[in-house]
């Protein structure tokens, strides 16, 4: 999702319904409260009355799962705010259904809706693994850390029928190829064995995200991720196993999460973690409307004072893409939480950014879809 094609929505009154939303029958265990068009489509749907007094209640809406059969796995980045050359993405599309997530938009390349499309019509790369390890096997082909779980979580739930990151990691542990993993699922402990055995050689380092301890809130927020508690046992676990972990504090929502920085940090050290980052909140495209209107149902109370920090910290719009703010952001209040995080940090001993892993250790798969020689 390339950030430089963000526009910005104007801001709404709040008493002003942006687009109709789903029954909550139908939606329960989802966050999105909508389901508008896709960006890219030509024509537009929206319900009305017709008069019929029936009983039109729809069930609850299912998780659909397509394969999709990408021509390349690894994808190349250049965006100078991120610490990553290279990342795989399993899955297009995400169960956990963050509100706040800013993979939401990718839904409109495939006609989908970036609300309750992004959490319920998924797509799985079953090929991965297979391309994955063409890829490594090419000619002159040099091991950089390969990042998993940057757009969509690669241990979503879908993942315990499909376990296309179980092989992906399979793949990569055979080439003792290095790879960073971002999760907040309870789900990666499914793979310690790999995992452990690639953190002896230096080959692999996670980061669990963990956006507030209230359950309540990350229920409504993230409602079919884990629950705070249980991500951060799952930092402990990978801990007590020797595999490198950090906490993630994204992303941070001003005047909703942003209260619970410190306390956030404290108990990831406490429970094993080595290094910590932060991110703050990001509304690109259909996720400034999708949020707000999340907000307006669960937080009516606090939408005015949420939006007017977030706009203070973005150059006055919902959203700025510029390159070197889109992750921190900037201004008084954004410089506050920075401080805050950095002081934070020092005090814990945790690392802002841990070790390189190795890369010199990397050897090609064998007969990974090469061409062998004619003579």
């Amino acid at each position: 999702m390339d950030d430089a094609f963000i526009t910005d929505f104007a801001p709404r009154p709040v008493q002003e319904p942006h687009f109709e939303p789903v029954m909550p029958e139908a939606r329960r265990g989802r966050a999105a409260t909508a389901n508008p068009d896709g960006r890219f489509e030509t024509v537009s749907r929206e319900r009305f009355d017709d008069g019929w007094d029936l009983d039109d209640d729809l069930p609850t809406l299912a998780t659909e799962v397509q394969v999709e059969k990408a021509k390349t796995i690894i994808t190349r980045n250049t965006s100078p705010d991120v610490p990553f050359e290279r990342s795989v993405n399993p899955y297009r599309g995400c169960e956990h259904g963050c509100i706040y997530c800013f993979a939401r938009p990718t839904h409109g390349f495939m006609g989908l809706s970036a609300g309750l499309d992004f959490e319920t019509k998924l797509f799985a790369k079953p090929d991965a693994p297979r391309q994955l390890a063409r890829e490594l096997a090419k000619p002159g082909y040099k091991a950089k850390t390969i990042a998993i779980g940057t757009n969509t979580d690669p241990y979503q739930p879908v993942e315990r029928t499909w376990r296309i990151m179980r092989q992906l990691l399979e793949v990569l542990a055979e080439a003792n190829h290095p790879v960073s993993i971002t999760t907040k699922s309870a789900l990666v402990l499914r793979d310690l064995d790999l995992l452990s055995a690639m953190a002896e050689k230096h080959l692999v380092k996670l980061m669990v995200s963990v956006t507030t301890l209230d359950r309540k809130l990350a229920r409504a927020m993230e409602p079919r991720a884990a629950t705070p508690p249980r991500r951060l046992e799952t930092i402990r676990t990978l801990s007590e196993h020797g595999i490198p972990v950090g906490i993630s504090v994204a992303p941070v929502i001003p005047a909703l999460t942003d209260h619970e920085i410190e306390r956030i940090l404290d108990s990831g050290k406490a429970a094993g973690a080595r290094e910590a980052s932060y991110i703050l909140l990001r509304l690109p495209l259909e996720v400034a409307p999708l949020f707000k209107d999340w907000l307006l149902e669960h937080h009516p109370e606090r939408y005015r004072h949420v939006m007017s920090l977030i706009r203070s910290m973005r150059g006055g719009k919902d959203y700025d893409a510029e390159f070197g703010k889109r992750m921190k952001g900037s201004g008084p209040y954004a410089w506050q939480i920075a401080r805050r995080f950095e002081l934070a940090t020092k005090r814990l001993g945790l690392a802002r950014r841990g070790g390189a892993l190795r890369e010199d250790l990397f050897q090609p798969p064998d007969g990974a879809g090469t061409q062998l020689n004619l003579f």
